[in-house]
């Protein structure tokens, strides 16, 4: 699919799919769609049907050893990921190439701040019982996983991953300030938020927060999303106190 005009060099997603009419889904609204529209970054789909075999051009088969559903095929979503390293650099540094897949590793913050720093990425959207592994052993395919559940295809993960790493590129959001305090920029939940009005169904906004005392919202702030933290996500909490030189088991008072 041909996109808007975009700019040199600018950070581009390939996405090769049966489904290239989902795209650019919600990528195409709000904040992400203007800076689709101002060629801030990229969105290019390869329709992994024209790829198939045979008069039908099929993509799957059964799974060797038997077994429930169908399998993607090596030999067609080969031809698909060479279309797709067309004009991309060989650094998958640079360029990673990524599977969605429920067994990969867990898709994280630093992992889309990473790849926003690179040239852009190339997303293989699965389908049925998933791809043969010896195309991503082949093509050395990264997987990632965007949580402990199953989906019918890669399409929805694939727009979660994009968007959670286009809006990490410059300019992309109006303040871009506003990355650099939320959940997880520094291992850590992001604390509650509030605005007007000041008291709504008897619930009132914090007073530390109506102070006017920058030192004391902050400390507030950091407190609480280090409560909400310890409370919510231990896992988290443990590896922040690993990386500070904190024990996890202290600050009761959170």
């Amino acid at each position: 699919m041909a996109g808007p005009p975009r700019l040199r060099g600018a950070w581009t997603a390939k996405i090769i799919t049966l489904f290239p009419e989902a795209f650019p889904g919600t990528l195409g609204l709000s904040l992400t769609g203007k800076a689709l529209d101002h060629g801030l970054w990229a969105l290019e789909t390869i329709d992994l049907r024209p790829f198939g075999e045979g008069k039908h051009k099929n993509v799957d088969d059964t799974p060797a050893g038997g077994g429930a559903g169908m399998v993607l095929r090596p030999d067609v979503v080969g031809k698909a990921l060479d279309q797709a390293s067309i004009g991309t650099p060989p650094d998958r540094a640079r360029w990673p190439v990524v599977y969605l897949s429920p067994r990969g590793r867990p898709f994280s913050q630093a992992m889309a701040r990473r790849w926003a720093q690179g040239d852009g990425i190339t997303l293989l959207c699965g389908r049925f019982e998933g791809v043969d592994q010896r195309v991503l052993d082949h093509y050395a395919v990264e997987e990632v996983s965007l949580g402990d559940f199953v989906l019918t295809g890669g399409e929805i993960a694939a727009q979660a991953l994009i968007d959670a790493t286009v809006r990490l590129i410059p300019r992309v959001l109006g303040n871009q300030a506003s990355t650099e305090e939320e959940s997880f920029s520094d291992g850590l939940l992001e604390h509650p938020q509030y605005t007007r009005p000041a008291v709504w169904e008897d619930r009132a906004i914090p007073d530390v927060l109506l102070s006017g005392h920058h030192g004391k919202i902050s400390d507030w702030r950091r407190e609480t999303a280090e409560r909400l933290t310890k409370e919510r996500r231990p896992d988290l909490w443990r590896a922040y106190c690993a990386r500070h030189g904190r024990d996890p088991e202290e600050d009761q008072e959170l």
